[in-house]
């Protein structure tokens, strides 16, 4: 299954191989496009924010909307490490850099997702959003710390590109869906089960879930190589 999910992110780098080339014409180094990326992340947060404090709680624009720039950040955090070993830039301090920006945007972005979910009552579901964020702190913390110590820590499924890739799709379906089915909801008594929403929710439930798993994974496999 990894070996698979390895072979599918390295085709999708190559997809962006014209995107590359470009870029090494314009002379950005790969910390200024970290840079780029993280200032798209925190403009697809200003999105939900500012959807929460002007939209309405059943309107899928915002949301919508911070997924494709999302997505689009996350375009960007792929290029600048290919960039920095195509043009023979990479160095510590890049990887240093690379991986606080990292941390920083995943935080911001989670706050963004559970500012929207609060603000509209949607308060398990941010629950879920903070969940998510601890895990996903603590898979890269425990990769880092792994390496600090001279170990290399990779294994579990939901490292930095498909939580990215995760959360932006499902937050596009939640528009597709709306487009198409308009604004529904399933309760049981005065519990709503399943609406519209769920398409961007129930997503973040499970990453709630194998961010966690995968942290716990992480330090499992560290304590069979760290103590044999």
């Amino acid at each position: 299954m990894n070996n698979k999910w390895e072979n599918i992110k390295k085709k999708a780098y190559g997809l962006l191989d014209p995107v590359l080339n470009l870029l090494i014409k314009t002379g950005l180094t790969p910390n200024k496009i970290t840079l780029i990326g993280f200032m798209i992340t925190i403009l697809s947060t200003a999105i939900l924010i500012y959807g929460a404090e002007k939209g309405e709680r059943n309107d899928p624009r915002y949301i919508t909307l911070f997924g494709i720039v999302l997505l689009l950040a996350g375009v960007f955090d792929m290029l600048d490490g290919q960039l920095a070993r195509k043009t023979g830039q990479m160095s510590t301090f890049g990887a240093f850099f690379d991986s606080i920006i990292d941390r920083y945007s995943e935080m911001i972005m989670f706050f963004g997702i559970a500012y929207y979910l609060v603000s509209f009552d949607y308060f398990l579901s941010g629950i879920f959003a903070f969940i998510a964020m601890i895990g996903s702190i603590m898979v890269s913390y425990a990769r880092a710390r792994a390496e600090g110590l001279g170990y290399e820590c990779k294994v579990g499924m939901m490292q930095r590109p498909e939580r990215i890739l995760l959360i932006g799709i499902s937050a596009i379906l939640y528009g597709v869906v709306y487009s198409i089915a308009g604004d529904f909801k399933y309760q049981v008594g005065n519990f709503p089960l399943f609406e519209n929403i769920s398409v961007f929710t129930i997503p973040l439930f499970i990453l709630a879930v194998l961010t966690n798993y995968t942290a716990y994974q992480r330090i499992k496999y560290c304590k069979k190589i760290m103590t044999n």
